[in-house]
């Protein structure tokens, strides 16, 4: 049909092999047709837009070195500062655990650790939800199926990623408390970590946002915070903080 988004008419050339695809207006009445160099500028034009909003700014408007310096500050300023009033979150969090901190100093030596390796595996999630929708590989009705695989690919890699953790910690002279600590805190946020990176996607997709936008520095904005908290909530569990 005229009118049909570009990125729906790229997925099926590319989806049955077409050289060519005839256009049509609402009785079918032939308009014209897309040829496969016309898709090839699309596709291109819209893999540089995702992977610019991949890396949290808008696209630019022009090739790189063309596009001057003000107007590049302009589409990454935006989003530079949301990004650095939500990352005060984390900031928040750990001024509400900052008795336990005192308690135990410690727990601090791996915040690092424990927010680096959820943001890393929120992304990668992320981006393979993201290409799996991008390319027709996974619709929105399969947000559950899509949520199972992640919850089991996040156990699975929890348990490596634990495992790896307690041995690190155990080497630093931490206490087997504080390991088994870090431990589970590590297994608990890349679960959490690939449970968001599943659904997020979907669900702004769901809702006509561009899914691009809740992947990188978003996503590891969001599990920094919630992964602090299941840190300390964990670690005043285990260690009676």
């Amino acid at each position: 049909k005229a009118g049909e988004d570009q990125e729906k008419v790229a997925e099926v050339m590319s989806r049955y092999d077409l050289l060519a695809l005839p256009v049509v207006d609402d009785h079918n009445v032939l308009l014209g047709m897309i040829t496969i160099d016309d898709v090839m500028d699309v596709v291109v034009e819209e893999a540089t837009e995702d992977i610019q909003k991949l890396g949290g700014a808008l696209p630019l408007d022009e090739p790189y070195l063309l596009t001057k310096a003000g107007s590049i500050v302009r589409k990454r300023i935006g989003w530079l500062m949301l990004l650095f009033v939500t990352e005060s979150l984390t900031g928040t969090v750990l001024r509400h655990y900052e008795d336990e901190l005192q308690v135990a100093v410690a727990l601090a030596f791996f915040v690092p650790l424990l927010i680096g390796t959820g943001g890393n595996a929120g992304s990668q999630t992320t981006s393979t939800i993201i290409r799996a929708l991008a390319v027709g590989e996974i619709h929105i009705r399969d947000w559950l199926r899509a949520l199972w695989h992640e919850s089991r690919v996040g156990l699975l890699l929890g348990v490596g990623m634990a495992a790896l953790a307690y041995l690190r910690a155990l080497t630093w002279g931490s206490s087997s408390a504080l390991s088994l600590t870090v431990a589970i805190a590590v297994l608990s946020i890349v679960i959490w970590a690939n449970v968001l990176g599943a659904v997020l996607p979907i669900a702004a997709q769901r809702f006509k946002i561009d899914p691009t936008v809740v992947s990188g520095p978003v996503m590891s904005t969001l599990v920094d915070a919630t992964g602090l908290f299941i840190y300390f909530s964990i670690a005043r569990f285990i260690m009676k903080l």
